[in-house]
């Protein structure tokens, strides 16, 4: 199945989960262009199977959805992960087709180990949100079961029972199942529990602090906060403080028009998206220090008062910029009181969340492959650019890519050497995907 292929596939599975197959093609499109980002020419593939040759569709367009796709290789999308948190019955078939176009994606351009490991943990990033379909009635004995239907009679096709969507306890569960976090579990379950209590006092007709529900999230990349974010906007909907608990997440890019009068509908139009859930804005102190960053952020502070009881919103980034950006507008001050701080993984919890990552990709690791992180970790410099989680995902990406030019020369694999990734496949540094090279320059006429 090539791109094109996928993408209708995606569009039509999103009709029939009831949702907008227009956003679900962007998508699509923004996660074949991530997975094909190392691939030399990637960008010449995309953009024809994408049917945007005659719309003047180029290199810049495949690195904008690349960027913007990124998210997608470790966390489910936007509609995907709306759907399962809602629980639909539709959201494993839209997860089969997400994870088809990243395999799609995987074919483009010059074949890359990279990308074949992007394809991989791309494709299980939406698998694993998607809920297990309902089980199998059973069937009664033979003596009891109805008649059969009277054939001038249509059948009266039967409704599958819908799954519910996840509880408090649930969502609170998944939260303690992550690793690390110690003290990002305990504010988040001790907001759960206010929030709980005043949503309590105000049924029983009790005065009730008004809690402002917006929060800052500090940390360096690849520590967790957007993972969080999604389960802060599932237990929220849990609570009934928000009635859809989608995540929709931004940067400045996605809130910042190129002109003046464009940011304000631009913002408006992001946040009205989220409206029901919770907005998260990455590298939120981006919009600080010019005219479009405070439209923007003026925008914002209007629309979060005019939607105060269906819209939360994160922002998050580097502690320091973050405190700087919160203090200089007072609007912001007064609405974000809940700091909450993600510590950088140890390399024993780096270990635990690459052994997490691989099991969710169906792949098998042993304590030499791990022996081997270590080794690798152990030679990483520190800092505030350091991926984190992040980077770990990028060894397992790498790691698959090696494993499947490995075996290329294997005609019937077993189920055993699919699985199984050694030591060798890890790769002492994780370079970053390649640059599809510039277009070449229009023929000028005479």
């Amino acid at each position: 199945m090539n791109l094109t292929e996928a993408l209708s596939a995606l569009e039509t599975a999103a009709v029939t989960a009831g949702v907008d197959p227009a956003e679900a093609r962007v998508e699509g499109e923004r996660l074949a262009a991530t997975v094909a980002e190392p691939s030399r020419g990637a960008y010449v593939d995309w953009v024809e199977q994408t049917g945007g040759g005659q719309g003047g569709r180029g290199a810049e367009d495949f690195m904008e959805a690349a960027s913007k796709g990124r998210r997608y290789r470790a966390a489910p999308t936007p509609t995907m992960s709306a759907l399962a948190l809602a629980g639909s019955p539709y959201a494993a078939a839209y997860a089969r087709a997400l994870a088809d176009v990243a395999i799609a994606g995987s074919g483009l351009g010059e074949v890359n180990s990279r990308a074949v490991g992007n394809a991989a943990t791309a494709a299980s990033a939406q698998l694993v949100e998607a809920p297990a379909p309902p089980a199998a009635p059973t069937l009664p004995p033979a003596a009891a079961q109805p008649p059969p239907p009277d054939p001038e009679q249509e059948p009266v096709p039967e409704k599958e029972p819908e799954p519910e969507p996840k509880t408090v306890e649930e969502l609170l569960a998944e939260l303690d199942a992550l690793v690390g976090l110690t003290e990002v579990k305990a504010e988040i379950h001790r907001q759960a529990a206010v929030l709980r209590v005043e949503g309590l006092r105000a049924e029983a007709g009790l005065k009730a602090p008004t809690i402002t529900r917006h929060m800052i999230f500090n940390g360096n990349p690849g520590t967790g906060k957007t993972t969080v974010a999604r389960l802060v906007a599932g237990i929220y909907r849990a609570l009934g403080l928000l009635s859809k608990g989608q995540l929709v997440e931004v940067d400045r890019s996605e809130l910042v028009a190129g002109f003046l009068g464009q940011t304000a509908m631009k913002t408006a139009e992001v946040v009205k998206s989220a409206e029901g859930g919770v907005l998260f804005i990455d590298e939120a102190y981006s919009l600080s220090g010019d005219q479009y960053g405070t439209e923007a952020i003026d925008t914002l502070v209007k629309e979060m008062e005019d939607k105060r009881d269906d819209l939360v919103v994160i922002v998050a980034g580097y502690p320091l910029p973050m405190a700087v950006f919160i203090a200089q507008n007072p609007g912001l001050e007064s609405r974000f009181r809940t700091t909450i701080d993600f510590a950088d993984y140890t390399d024993d919890e780096l270990a635990a969340i690459f052994r997490v990552m691989a099991t969710s990709a169906e792949y098998d690791v042993d304590d030499a492959v791990v022996a081997r992180l270590g080794e690798i970790l152990a030679g990483v410099p520190r800092g505030s650019s350091f991926g984190n989680a992040r980077y770990v995902r990028n060894v397992l990406e790498a790691a698959i890519g090696r494993h499947a030019w490995r075996l290329r020369d294997i005609e019937a694999p077993t189920v055993e050497q699919l699985r199984t990734i050694v030591a060798e496949d890890l790769e002492v540094s994780v370079e970053p995907p390649a640059e599809p090279p510039a277009e070449p320059p229009a023929e000028e006429t005479a």
